[in-house]
């Protein structure tokens, strides 16, 4: 039997309990088994975890680098497509170009597949256009409109792939940031509470086995002392 005091602490998803004051009342050699047993597994699974979040970690930079080069140049590219709206507009007037932008021949969707990445699951965004050509992006005629409308809207359109691909990026480091903080929260709890309070309950009932083998052997020489005594006087 076990006589067991909990705690509460926040840990991994939510809020679980640990057995920090665990007091043994049975300390025997199957209990000492059983509790090796866990400090074997628990070793294991602290390296599995670990391993986990340096793998994560190493994945989350990567995209984080990646995703900052990339917002680099998107950005690089709304600047110039918005300094030739800016020009068109300027040339045409606000009704002109609400006029020319009205009806569109192109059509974009998007689909979402799903990828695990160390036990992460990242939606993974794809650019689905119904046609590719280049004057297909331009739903107006070229006469009454200005240049710098042509250029801002290619731009614009060019630029959508890189949209999702850094899309794909943040989301994918949002996702793992989370992940590795709950895999940290677990190598923690596993490092600082259930190994070293394992090792102490080891110890417990390694010292008690201990004392009842002396205190069983005091008492068998006890007894083997009265029996000789009873020999002698009879």
């Amino acid at each position: 039997m076990r006589a067991v005091s909990f705690t509460y602490q926040f840990v991994g998803e939510g809020w679980c309990y640990l057995n920090l004051a665990s007091k043994i009342t049975n300390p025997t050699r199957v209990e000492l088994e059983s509790l090796k047993g866990k400090l074997l597994m628990a070793r294991r699974g602290h390296k599995l975890l670990k391993d986990k979040r340096d793998g994560l970690m190493r994945q989350f930079l990567l995209r984080v680098r990646k995703a900052a080069r990339l917002r680099k140049d998107v950005e690089k590219i709304f600047l110039k497509s918005s300094k030739n709206f800016s020009l068109a507009r300027a040339y045409m007037g606000n009704s002109s170009i609400r006029a020319a932008l009205m009806i569109t021949k192109q059509e974009i969707t998007v689909s979402c597949d799903v990828k695990n990445v160390l036990s992460v699951r990242i939606p993974e965004f794809k650019l689905n256009s119904r046609t590719n050509t280049k004057f297909s992006i331009h739903p107006y005629g070229y006469v009454y409109t200005s240049c710098d409308l042509d250029i801002a809207m290619e731009s614009l359109f060019n630029v959508l792939e890189d949209m999702i691909k850094l899309a794909n990026l943040e989301k994918s480091c949002q996702l793992m940031a989370e992940e590795i903080e709950k895999t940290r929260r677990r190598v923690n709890a596993i490092e600082h509470v259930i190994i070293p309070q394992t090792l102490e309950n080891i110890k417990f009932i390694s010292m008690k086995i201990s004392e009842n083998e002396r205190s069983t052997q005091v008492r068998l020489i006890k007894v083997k002392d009265m029996i000789i005594k009873r020999l002698r006087k009879i």
